[in-house]
């Protein structure tokens, strides 16, 4: 068995307006329990924001691969040549796939602060699943990679 040299990695991070929303929250923890006094004030700081960081790092970190033969978005493993063409779907058509165009059945790894995506139809008879959307910041690099997956 030949593996594939099509290569494709990519961590959809959250963006750092919510990291300084993970800080505000800390802050926040420490001004209720501040009547408490000074240690309760440094407690609720440091898990407040201990864990709205811990919240914000593992929603941000989908990753979108190609590797192997396959497109390994977030939890799932998709053998490519289960996969169609992919279609690059600029800020306007990301969101319409993403809202009224979208399909209940289908696998989507979305991200919000992720204006691109790419969307895949799914050719397998036997799977269900309409098409697969991903989120990603470089879309051309993700077609270029299924591309040269499925000819390997």
């Amino acid at each position: 068995m030949q593996l594939s040299t099509a290569h494709h990695d990519e961590r959809l991070t959250a963006p750092r307006s919510w990291w300084a929303i993970a800080v505000m929250t800390g802050l926040a923890g420490a001004l209720m329990l501040l009547p408490l006094g000074t240690l309760p004030l440094l407690a609720g700081l440091v898990g407040g924001t201990a864990l709205a960081g811990l919240l914000v790092s593992s929603y941000g970190s989908a990753r979108v691969r190609v590797v192997n033969g396959a497109l390994a978005v977030g939890d799932a493993r998709i053998p490519v040549s289960a996969l169609g063409e992919p279609e690059v779907l600029d800020a306007e058509e990301a969101r319409a796939w993403r809202t009224y165009k979208a399909d209940t059945r289908a696998f989507m790894l979305m991200r919000s602060y992720v204006p691109t995506a790419v969307r895949i139809e799914v050719t397998d008879p036997a799977d269900p699943t309409p098409y697969v959307y991903v989120s990603t910041r470089e879309p051309q690099a993700l077609v270029s990679a299924l591309r040269a997956a499925r000819a390997a």
